[in-house]
């Protein structure tokens, strides 16, 4: 017991210390697009029905540092100041399943193909979408009047709007909401997600999956069916994904459960239901699953046909040492984290007085 113990603890610092350099670019980034693209400016070029305010709105989600949770009243948000079904569907889509943070957590415990092929395959999806969206007759929903309390509980990642002023000033105030608001929401799921992975790579015996599954579409289907009903945030689906496929699990696999985890849980259904119809939740949810399944066999059949392994990437040796950079890194990060929370339970209890 006391060896697993062990273990755990190791593997739990090597992932860490892996990902957190780039964790803390990732959030820099977030919060420099927070201060130059807030959710504001967006909403001015998603208006009507047209499939390039769809694009953009795919486009534009990408790199976003919005959350599962803090995306939905953002997307309800851009319907109400004007912007399309299609396009705040597409938004919706896009967000959560990519952000700069997950970009640079793929890099660092995945692969650089795995990098450039989940942007592509969210933007993909939230495009296919929101174009099939906008071709079905408008439904019957409770979008008007209904205010944004009742859809997500205030201490979602939703974020404030960035003040107007000079550009650093806009900056200054995104990398606050950055390393402040969004680190409080999406660090406490990351931390998890690193624990869970090294759980994963504790307990589970190497080529688990490969023994588990003769044929790997086998596993598109099983990581489909775990990730859609799971709340599980973009940059904590990432380690665990990691962890998985050094137990054997496919790449393409991994890129289903990294696409259809974040966009799709109970909660998100629910209100995608809600505000945007039933049918439009059907459509929502059957492309999700369809573009993962899709992407994750033609990335399994391009590893396979390029003769790559992600394993080289992704796999650590024996013994290696993290070096002082990524210890220095873990240790902010954690810092940073307990900073964040807090702050935000000091808030809590000025308020609440």
């Amino acid at each position: 017991m006391l060896e697993i113990l062990q273990q755990l603890t190791t593997e739990t610092w090597h992932i860490l210390t892996d990902a957190a350099p780039y964790v803390l670019f990732g959030f820099l980034a977030a919060g420099l697009i927070k201060g130059v693209l807030p959710v504001e400016v967006v909403a001015r070029h998603l208006g009507g029905r047209s499939s390039a305010a769809v694009l953009k709105a795919s486009l534009l989600g990408i790199p976003l540092p919005l959350c599962s949770c803090g995306v939905l009243p953002a997307a309800i948000s851009l319907r109400r100041q004007g912007a399309g079904r299609g396009a705040s569907a597409a938004f919706l889509v896009t967000t959560p399943e990519t952000g700069v943070d997950s970009i640079a957590i793929t890099w660092a415990l995945l692969d650089p193909l795995m990098t450039v092929v989940r942007p592509l395959a969210a933007f993909v999806t939230g495009a296919l979408s929101g174009i099939l969206i906008n071709l079905l007759p408008e439904e019957q929903t409770a979008l008007s009047g209904e205010q944004n309390g009742g859809v997500c509980p205030e201490a979602c990642c939703s974020g404030k709007p960035v003040p107007q002023g000079p550009p650093a000033g806009r900056m200054a105030d995104g990398i606050g909401y950055a390393f402040g608001e969004l680190l409080k929401d999406v660090g406490s799921w990351m931390l998890l997600g690193v624990l869970i992975a090294a759980v994963l790579a504790t307990l589970i015996p190497d080529d688990f999956f490969a023994l588990l599954f003769e044929h790997q579409n086998a596993s598109l289907f099983l990581m489909l069916l775990v990730g859609i009903p799971l709340y599980m945030c973009a940059s904590a689906s990432t380690p665990i994904a990691a962890a998985l496929v050094l137990k054997g699990l496919s790449p393409g696999a991994a890129l289903v459960f990294l696409l259809a985890g974040p966009a799709t849980n109970v909660a998100t259904l629910t209100v995608v239901a809600r505000f945007w119809g039933r049918r439009a939740t059907a459509v929502y949810l059957a492309v999700i699953a369809c573009c993962s399944l899709v992407f994750g066999w033609l990335v399994n059949e391009f590893y396979a046909w390029a003769g790559l392994d992600i394993h080289r990437w992704v796999t650590q040796a024996p013994g290696e040492a993290a070096s002082w950079w990524n210890s220095a890194a873990a240790v902010l990060l954690l810092l940073l984290i307990m900073r964040a929370f807090w702050t935000a339970r000091r808030v809590d209890d000025c308020c609440g007085s």
